[in-house]
């Protein structure tokens, strides 16, 4: 990178050429004012409070809209600069009406005594009243540029206070910076935010009512108000005295944060800036979506199921009675569900205590009804089932290929890097039946029916072998298959594609080229892909697309699966799994086995386990007599969930640990209270592979444990007392990495600045951002002839319509941690079935209406809401409210390979509530 030297202040140093005058001073630790700047936005020079002075320049440029030159020497604190500013800051005070009572009193720093009571005043009127004192930006530009009066008056405007969701807006203390304006469209890409302005008389940033307008209530706005416009309302007042940078417990982008803790509460967080994956960036759950980890609904002691009833008792009684009963149900009649929501470490002592305690690989997690199809396809066809390149090479993708994900919902920070590609020039192919957020950009939007993926993708591979948009050199050297593949799209003519996706033909055509022609193109999927009983192929197909046109191994392309949970992918890496060890060590291999066995000082069972589908089967028939759940909630989550109820009720013993009483809880004989992560120390693997440290913030709450000590001391009472002795959680991922190589480079004294990227075999490596570069983990690429299977179940006279199922922004899971925050309920509180205008008229259903939804498994009841998102003929439903338990109605007929449950696609009726 070619640097430029320059002196500020008498200061030598060296910048890179676009640099501007501002950054470089910040870069140096110098402070020149400037309230419309933000390191996130495109500099405008409006303020006009970092003028600075260039020697032979004759004018005084704005220093954050001017580039670096070689040898500038630059003086940013001139007498004659600061009268200039203070002209400048005077004149934006009057023109906006600012409170300026506290700014220029000679007494301000005599009202500490009275704080409190400053505080219960309805409005600012001056700094002291105000929650951002000695915090605020205009504070500190004031007393740089030492000005001590304002020659013009001033009126206080005493505009209302908007109360929204989460934080307040009060224009009285607004100074038309338009940072906020600007970070929603530049940054966040939504352009929600307006001005509006008569100055000297009145401003204020519109709308009225953000949630009238489709906000994504993100906070963005909120965190680069310099002043105390904006504020989220649980950080008023309360300074934190301390910070921690830990992981956002929701999705799995792994957004790091920086929470502010006063007396072991949360009173502030932010997007952790220049920190990967999210420069500081957030969603509303992460941003303000913390508020459960206090909730009063904690479990905080355990419980014991006593006459029916549960009594508290003791760590010690509870421990007691789940060693009592788990001795009695060791090998395959015993099952574990681990959870995607618990670090890499409690993950590794899930499996480790299945395996070595209980002597049986029946271990399973959520990722069986997500993912699974991605780990199972990925490595069919590339030796590796996981995401291939980096989050931040998204914004270089020449082509970004969408399918199966509602990506500004269920990944919304990943989002950003589409919309950036977007304005970087890259075109955007959306397949999704429903409408979604980045249709909004979208070059080409393929509305097909579920579960013609498969279709879809074959047709669009037929088109390029068609007009030879191959890549030969790439499909020659680094692949084999391809004369089988090439037979099967003979099955898979653009007209047959149309006729079974609903597709035009013509969009099929487009969208095959642009993806051929992207250099690079990238393609992203998440759940449409995989919960379907043909989710393996829809995958495979994924491969198909991205080998034939060379768009894997390089940067900025490949196959890129968005994991729904936090660690939905370490927990995979870390041996959840019926039939792998950590690292992806299939149990059944001996030679790989032997490794765990030397480790652990015993012998394994080499059989591989059932999956949480078949579990619940085994339940029901008794052949599963003793259930230890971690973290999950299969009572919602999982499909068909009537016969989930049922088989829980049909064990001998249930032991759930978990940080709510949850649905599933409920059931349990013990419960084991645990604490979130928050208040433990771990690790997670977010979707793009990488490690990154979970940093404990809060002391725990109640009596609850972290859920490897609880592992921990059970391992250790049931007879394995040397191989569950860990005193930290670093000491249990020093031993996942000795036996994972994918792992083996991994330390928590490396993480400390940043994550690592696996595969990371050893202690001098980098780390990978990008996969199968020279070669596949397979070796070479394996192509897969498919063909066109239909979904397990299909609309009929009496069940007509399709459900299909998902997430929304501002909800996740079952509900369990984002239903105890006030105001995500605020934004959506209850379930609602999105139904097209036409399939509503034609049942005489209005919008609002409460109508029954009806599957051959069950019925659930929910208000409709009328949408033109759905196609015809396709419903969509969520599965977070336990009041509508959605899953009553889903399939749980499998994928042949993956064991994943057809959750997208579902036979349904919709029917006026009659009683």
């Amino acid at each position: 990178m070619d640097e430029i030297a320059i002196i500020i202040d008498d200061r030598k140093i060296k910048v890179p050429k676009d640099t501007t005058i501002l950054e470089a001073a910040r870069k140096s630790g110098i402070y020149i004012p400037a309230l419309c700047d933000h390191p996130d936005l495109e500099p405008i020079g409006a303020c006009k409070l970092c003028i600075v002075s260039v020697d032979g320049w004759e004018i005084f440029p704005t220093a954050c809209n001017t580039p670096v030159q070689n040898n500038m020497i630059v003086r940013t604190k001139t007498e004659e600069i600061q009268e200039m500013r203070r002209h400048a800051l005077e004149m934006l005070l009057a023109i906006t009406n600012h409170p300026v009572s506290c700014l220029f009193c000679e007494r301000k720093t005599e009202c500490e005594d009275f704080r409190e009571c400053m505080h219960k005043m309805p409005v600012t009127v001056g700094c002291k009243y105000c929650h951002k004192n000695d915090e605020c930006e205009l504070q500190t530009a004031v007393e740089f540029v030492e000005l001590r009066k304002l020659r013009y008056p001033t009126t206080f405007r005493n505009m209302p206070v908007l109360k929204e969701p989460f934080f307040d807006r009060d224009y009285n203390l607004c100074i038309l910076c338009t940072r906020c304006v600007r970070t929603c469209m530049e940054v966040r890409g939504e352009g929600i935010l307006s001005i509006y302005s008569d100055l000297h008389r009145n401003h204020w940033i519109g709308p009225e009512c953000l949630m009238d307008a489709d906000c994504k209530f993100c906070g963005a706005c909120v965190d680069v108000c310099p002043t105390g416009a904006l504020i989220a309302r649980f950080e008023k007042w309360l300074k934190p005295i301390s910070s921690t940078l830990t992981l956002c417990p929701y999705c799995g982008v792994g957004c790091q944060l920086e929470i502010g803790v006063l007396d072991n509460s949360i009173v502030r967080v932010r997007g952790a800036r220049g920190a990967s994956p999210n420069n500081g960036q957030l969603c509303v759950k992460g941003r303000f979506g913390l508020e459960f980890v206090e909730s009063p609904e904690r479990l905080k002691t355990p419980l014991i199921r006593k006459n029916g009833q549960f009594e508290p008792a003791s760590w010690e009684e509870a421990l007691n009675t789940v060693v009592e009963q788990l001795s009695n149900c060791k090998g395959n009649s015993f099952g574990f569900l681990s959870s995607a929501k618990c670090t890499n470490e409690e993950n590794y002592l899930a499996q480790k205590f299945a395996r070595l305690v209980m002597e049986t690989n029946n271990i399973d997690h959520c990722a069986r009804l997500c993912h699974a199809s991605t780990v199972s396809g990925l490595a069919m066809a590339f030796g590796s089932g996981a995401m291939t390149n980096s989050i931040e090479e998204l914004k270089d993708a020449g082509c970004i290929f969408i399918i199966g994900s509602n990506t500004t919902e269920q990944h919304p920070v990943i989002s950003l890097k589409i919309k950036e590609a977007k304005k970087r020039g890259a075109k955007i192919i959306i397949a999704n039946p429903r409408w979604i957020g980045l249709c909004k950009i979208a070059d080409i939007w393929l509305r097909h029916v579920p579960g013609t993926d498969v279709a879809l993708i074959q047709g669009m591979c037929h088109l390029i072998l068609e007009e030879n948009l191959m890549d030969h050199v790439f499909i020659t050297e680094r692949t084999e298959g391809f004369d089988e593949f090439m037979a099967s799209l003979q099955n898979f003519s653009l007209s047959e594609s149309s006729r079974l996706t609903g597709v035009e033909k013509e969009l099929i055509e487009q969208a095959a080229r642009i993806y051929a022609r992207g250099n690079p193109s990238s393609i992203v999927y998440s759940m449409g892909i995989t919960q379907h009983s043909h989710g393996v192929d829809n995958v495979l197909a994924l491969a198909n697309l991205a080998m034939m046109t060379g768009n894997i191994g390089k940067r900025s392309s490949g196959i890129n699966p968005l994991r729904g949970q936090n660690n939905v992918q370490g927990s995979c890496d870390m041996g959840a799994l019926p039939n792998v060890l950590t690292g992806y060590q299939a149990v059944a291999d001996s030679s790989l086995r032997a490794k765990f066995e030397k480790a652990w000082g015993k012998g394994l069972p080499e059989q591989p386990g059932i999956t949480v589908v078949e579990m619940m089967a085994s339940a029901e028939q008794g052949k599963i007599r003793a259930m230890y759940i971690m973290g999950e909630n299969p009572v919602l989550s999982n499909p068909d969930s009537s016969h989930v109820i049922t088989a829980l009720k049909t064990l001998d013993f249930l032991v759930v640990q978990d940080i709510f009483l949850t649905e599933t809880a409920k059931m349990a004989d013990v419960v084991l209270p645990a604490t979130t992560s928050l208040e433990k120390d771990g690790t997670f693997t977010n979707t793009e592979r990488k490690v990154q440290r979970v940093v404990k913030t809060l002391d725990p709450i109640g009596l609850s444990w972290p859920d490897w000590k609880i592992i921990s001391e059970l391992g250790k009472r049931m007879g394995e007392e040397t191989q569950f002795s860990y005193s930290c959680p670093e000491e249990i991922m020093n031993e996942a990495a000795m036996l994972t190589s994918s792992y083996g480079g991994i330390s928590y004294s490396r993480l400390i600045n940043g994550g690592l990227q696996w595969p990371c075999p050893s202690l001098d490596h980098p780390g990978t951002n990008y996969l199968h570069k020279e070669k596949f983990s397979r070796g070479k690429g394996r192509f897969h002839a498919l063909s066109y299977r239909p979904s397990a179940e299909l609309p009929d006279k009496d069940f007509p319509l399709i459900l299909t199922t998902g997430r929304i922004l501002c909800q996740y899971h079952t509900g369990t941690m984002t239903r105890k925050v006030s105001d995500l309920n605020l934004l959506r509180g209850e379930e609602r079935v999105e139904v097209n205008p036409f399939d509503a008229k034609s049942l005489g259903i209005e919008d609002g209406e409460l109508v029954d939804i009806s599957s051959r498994r069950g019925r659930v009841r929910a208000k409709a809401k009328v949408t033109e998102k759905s196609p015809r003929g396709v419903v969509f439903m969520t599965f977070h409210f336990f009041e509508s338990p959605t899953n009553v109605l889903t399939n749980a007929a499998l994928d042949p390979i993956a064991k994943i449950p057809e959750l997208k696609v579902c036979a349904i009726r919709l029917d006026k509530v009659r009683d």
